[in-house]
């Protein structure tokens, strides 16, 4: 199991705890100054650092089942043949900088780019490892992908910031989307860490399930049943409020609390006219349609740049799992690329950077493209290249990141990171800074225990 001196135990033994609250009061970080700098609303930044709070919200493009990192955004000319494959890498509009030809109009945006090519760790199991890159913390079990989500979860980054930046409206403050990450070949099915873990079931993500590319889609959770008119449905809350208040005399408030909590969080989306028009993608243009590309990532994109603009905290597109389609390319795995894979992702991310930065919108919107590990160098049988978690790329922008720039390096084959390695805890912890969280801040599950969100350190260097 990967332990360095950063990577901390999520729980806080009591003596622990109260050292540290004495440290956070000399140091003036009280509940309600987390809560406030977290929202935006505290006058001045707790920290100096930079970077801090320079992100209002954030799209996370989660490449589930580890895209290769040779063949993407660190390609390796040099290299063997059994190594390099067939991609050559391409000039982008930075000097000094190139990517793989299967990313053309990424190119063209490298300079709102910082490309991380020394993401690391040891676990090459899918549902363990994602737990890890989606929260900060390692899982309840690790190396493993037989265990599937459970209440013992570190939160998704995005429950954590649903509970600092709780929504005042009808709107979601955490979105997934076009469903949870699931490999069918893993016992456990469906990955840990996306949910709200020991935050509770409050704090899950609202799932605009499907695809966004199919005639007459509409998110599942926003459709009324047939025959309820939106005035039917509000006569039906009302009964159901009377019978609650009835009973709660008699049952735990603890648990009717989070159910009520739930109860209104769905009567509000359901009679929500704004959150039905976030969600309409028939409001944008046929043009901006095709720019984000006529498939379901590209659509899932597009929905979610919506979505910030409607002031969600955080949107998770996980690239979707058809069966075949998706990163986990342990055969076949050049033609999948080039044919299924690098062109959507492309033309994606490309029309997004484009839109936030002609709206003004980059400079607050932090944008992270991560899988939960890359692929090996070495090509196998099948022309796949399988599990790697020793060395892989990513990508961040927007929200402060500094554009143009490449941080770390790998040795010459992508196998392991030679210069300033990074771990998935790091990167979680910058995503937080950049969201204006502390990196000390502490939370409490359902039982009053503390946890700390992540267990990492920024990585201001990319700021």
């Amino acid at each position: 199991m990967q332990r360095d001196p950063i990577h901390r135990s999520p729980f806080l033994p009591r003596r622990n705890l109260l050292l540290q609250a004495g440290a956070l009061g000399v140091a003036g970080l009280n509940l309600p100054t987390l809560l406030s700098a977290a929202s935006g609303t505290s006058g001045e930044t707790p920290t100096a650092q930079r970077g801090f709070g320079r992100a209002k919200q954030c799209i996370l493009l989660f490449m589930w089942g580890g895209p290769s990192q040779l063949d993407t955004f660190d390609p390796k000319p040099l290299a063997p043949d059994t190594i390099r494959g067939p991609f050559k890498p391409i000039a982008t509009n930075v000097p000094g900088i190139e990517l793989s030809e299967l990313f053309p109009s990424l190119a063209r945006q490298a300079d709102k780019l910082a490309v991380l090519r020394s993401l690391n760790h040891d676990d090459p199991a899918h549902l363990s490892s994602g737990h890890t890159i989606l929260t900060g913390h390692l899982p309840p079990v690790n190396f493993s992908d037989n265990e599937p989500p459970s209440e013992r979860d570190t939160p998704h980054i995005g429950s954590v910031m649903s509970k600092l930046r709780p929504s005042h409206s009808a709107i979601p403050s955490f979105v997934t989307m076009p469903w949870l990450a699931f490999h069918p070949a893993a016992p456990g099915g469906m990955a840990p860490g996306q949910h709200g873990g020991w935050l509770g079931r409050q704090y899950d993500p609202f799932l605009a399930m499907g695809d966004p590319n199919a005639a007459g889609w509409k998110v599942p959770a926003l459709a009324l049943i047939d025959g309820q008119s939106p005035d039917r449905l509000q006569h039906r809350r009302e009964l159901l409020q009377s019978l609650d208040h009835q009973r709660r005399a008699s049952e735990q408030l603890g648990a009717l609390s989070q159910l009520d909590s739930l109860q209104q969080r769905a009567f509000g989306l359901l009679t929500s006219a704004t959150v039905r028009g976030a969600f309409d993608l028939g409001q944008e243009t046929p043009e901006t349609r095709d720019r984000y590309g006529r498939n379901i990532h590209g659509q899932c994109v597009l929905l979610a740049r919506r979505l910030i603009e409607h002031d969600v905290p955080l949107v998770s597109v996980n690239w979707h799992n058809d069966g075949h389609n998706f990163w986990d390319t342990h055969g076949n795995n050049f033609n999948r690329l080039k044919n299924d894979l690098c062109p959507p992702a492309d033309r994606a991310l490309t029309a997004l950077l484009e839109d936030l930065t002609r709206t003004g919108r980059l400079d607050e919107t932090l944008i992270v493209w991560v899988g939960e590990f890359g692929r090996a160098p070495v090509i196998n049988g099948s022309t796949g290249r399988d599990h790697h978690p020793r060395c892989y790329s990513g990508l961040m922008a927007g929200g402060g990141i500094r554009g143009g720039q490449v941080f770390g390096a790998s040795d010459h084959h992508a196998a392991y990171p030679a210069d300033k390695p990074t771990s998935p805890h790091d990167l979680v912890a910058t995503m937080y800074h950049a969201l204006g969280v502390p990196h000390d801040a502490v939370l409490h599950d359902s039982l009053n225990r503390p946890h700390r969100i992540h267990a990492g350190r920024a990585i201001e260097d990319v700021f």
